[in-house]
């Protein structure tokens, strides 16, 4: 495993670490604390020292695993979780500072720790980016002990330059891979230049990437790839990175011919985000032992060519940056 400082929190995070949107299992099927268990502490295990949750996932049994976890290990993992996609409607009005604190403190319960490393606003509207109350709630939340760093997860990228401008945001989760390339040009810039760690999410633009799908494939009607590719639920920029499900298995047929030998694609995808130094870590989720394996053997691999990253943004280029470099 290799490690990254995540920004101007300091910690010494893995490269790639371990997103628990559906840790305690696939798609569509009831949680299970055993898989969770089991996923976790494999993750731990071989070298991961970063977890990302929410208060959401699962309706907080994914933070009672992470819980578990940090009570069974003696190592230090860093927990990062995040608040505010309880609010319903979902809007910039529902974003007060008790509510938050609530939520922050209902987290701290169920994780059963006294601080949290990093707690994260869960892509929230973007007009809360404009209201400096909500981010001096976090300063008193810090000297209460409460948490030790405040980060945002967005969708935007003007949502996270606007982020920035608070000097108590020490991290920007955005979602950034071969299928989404936006956040690479301005945002990593201003990050660097403030010391603001970045976390890739949806590395693998849900699973398209992996290389494993086809027209073919059949998702459960519980899961996002199936009720969400045109944003029904919630974002659709979250589902399979808002490309168009058909036009992103012809990009991947093109990263199959540049990789003939390889039957699965999810490492070369993940070789590619760390290729960018401004990135801290990826976060790419796991339902299965094996998916936490597949991830990290990314470290097993040649490093990608000059050419070969060149050709693969060729990829992006022709088929992927018309439909979608401009949206987020």
């Amino acid at each position: 495993m290799n490690y990254r400082k995540l920004g101007k929190t300091n910690f010494e995070i893995s490269e790639i670490a371990l997103g628990t949107w559906q840790v305690g299992g696939k798609w569509g099927s009831p949680f299970n604390d055993k898989t969770a268990d089991e996923l976790l502490n494999t993750a731990i295990d071989k070298g991961i020292n970063f977890i990302d949750t929410a208060d959401v996932y699962e309706n907080g049994l994914s933070e009672k695993a992470v819980g578990r976890l940090i009570r069974s290990r003696s190592e230090r993992i860093y927990v990062a979780t995040k608040c505010g996609r309880h609010i319903n409607p979902h809007v910039n009005e529902g974003y007060q500072p008790k509510v938050l604190q609530k939520y922050v403190e209902d987290s701290l319960k169920r994780l059963q720790l006294d601080t949290i490393d990093l707690i994260q606003l869960h892509c929230p509207p973007t007009e809360v980016f404009y209201r400096p109350e909500i981010f001096e709630l976090f300063d008193k939340l810090k000297q209460e002990g409460k948490i030790l760093n405040l980060g945002v997860s967005v969708e935007k990228v003007e949502e996270g330059l606007k982020a920035m401008e608070f000097s108590n945001v020490t991290s920007i989760q955005i979602i950034f891979n071969l299928f989404r390339q936006r956040p690479s040009e301005l945002l990593f810039k201003e990050a660097q230049k403030k010391d603001v760690g970045i976390i890739a999410r949806v590395p693998l633009a849900s699973g398209l990437l992996t290389g494993k799908f086809s027209e073919k494939s059949i998702f459960d009607s519980k899961d996002h790839r199936f009720f969400n590719r045109e944003g029904a639920a919630f974002d659709k920029g979250e589902t399979f990175s808002g490309i168009n499900y058909e036009l992103g298995l012809i990009a991947v047929d093109e990263l199959k011919k540049l990789f003939p030998e390889v039957q699965n694609l999810a490492p070369i995808a993940l070789q590619w985000i760390l290729s960018f130094s401004e990135v801290s870590c990826i976060i790419p989720g796991a339902s299965t032992e094996s998916h936490v394996l597949s991830n990290l053997s990314t470290f097993d691999l040649p490093a990608l060519t000059p050419e070969k990253i060149a050709a693969m943004n060729e990829i992006y280029n022709h088929y992927i940056k018309k439909e979608v470099h401009h949206l987020w």
